[in-house]
Parts: C-alpha cells; structure tokens; sequence
C-alpha cells in the first residue's frame, strides 16, 4: 500500500521510553522518550519528537540530524568546541559520525529530522536520474520519443549490438 503524499502530526503526543545508552551516560538518570512522526518512503528519512530529563550524556550520530528545541534548554559541548546553551527556537545540525556531550538541564523536548545519507557517488547517479525524469516530464511525447530513439541508436541497443 502506497505510503499518503501529506502526513501530519502534532508535537503534542505520548512519548515511549526510548533509553539512553547506559554507556553514553556521563552523570545523572536522563529519562529520554520519544514517537516517529513520519518516514519516507525510502526509509531514509525520518521525522521524530524527543525528550529528556535532566543529566549529562554522550551522542554519537550515526545519521544527518537537524533540531529544533521545542521545550527547555541544553549545553552542547563537542571537540574542539567549547560548551554552548541552546534553548527553544534554537536549530541545529549534527553530521552523520559526530559525537557531542549533552547537558540536559532539567527538561528539554526537540523535534529531530534525520536522515541517512549516501556515498557521494551513489547521491550523484541520484540526481542525474530524477534530473532526466523532470526534463522529460515537460518534454512532448513525441520528443521524449525521439531522444529515446537516438539514444539507443547511438548505443546500438536497438539493434541488439
């Protein structure tokens, strides 16, 4: 069944216990919870609400993820950057392979974009393949015809070659 072209959700929904890594913990008890709002069709994107309570934690990023800090405030601190608080309406992008050390300081609730990348050369193919589709979408049926005909002339793939 074909995923819906809109989707919506709301920030306000019930949070499921999404634990921490015990290993990532650095001080405290942080109580993370979160709920999937949307996925693409790919599955390489997705769009999560997330919570925590307060205690300071390792994150390692293993996807492209951008917030948006909905409730609260946080200290950020990674290496080579000194700690910086974040609060509502801050937004911020984490690459896929950084780490940070967070500092959840008494409660805070984001909304997180994630999503899986590809390597370079695979994103390139991509982009030449849905540039192909636009061109030939507003082009005529009896132009797309025509190119499609001389390109596989000039590959010989019409004659079997």
């Amino acid at each position: 069944m074909p995923l819906p072209l809109i989707e919506t959700g709301h920030c306000n929904v019930d949070l499921k216990p999404s634990p921490i890594k015990q290993s990532w913990i650095i001080d405290g008890n942080p109580e993370a919870r979160s709920h999937r709002l949307s996925v693409s069709a790919d599955g390489a994107a997705t769009t999560v609400i997330w919570s925590c309570t307060e205690g300071k934690f390792n994150w390692y990023y293993d996807v492209d993820e951008t917030i948006m800090i909905l409730e609260g405030s946080i200290v950020i601190e990674s290496d080579g950057t000194p700690p910086k608080r974040y609060g509502v309406g801050d937004v911020i992008f984490f690459r896929g392979g950084a780490h940070a050390r967070w500092h959840v300081e008494g409660y805070v609730k984001k909304v997180a974009f994630c999503r899986q990348t590809n390597p370079i050369g695979f994103n390139l193919v991509i982009r030449a393949v849905n540039k192909l589709k636009r061109i030939l979408v507003r082009m005529p049926a009896r132009h797309a015809l025509r190119l499609w005909m001389s390109t596989a002339i000039l590959n010989g793939s019409i004659f079997g070659i």
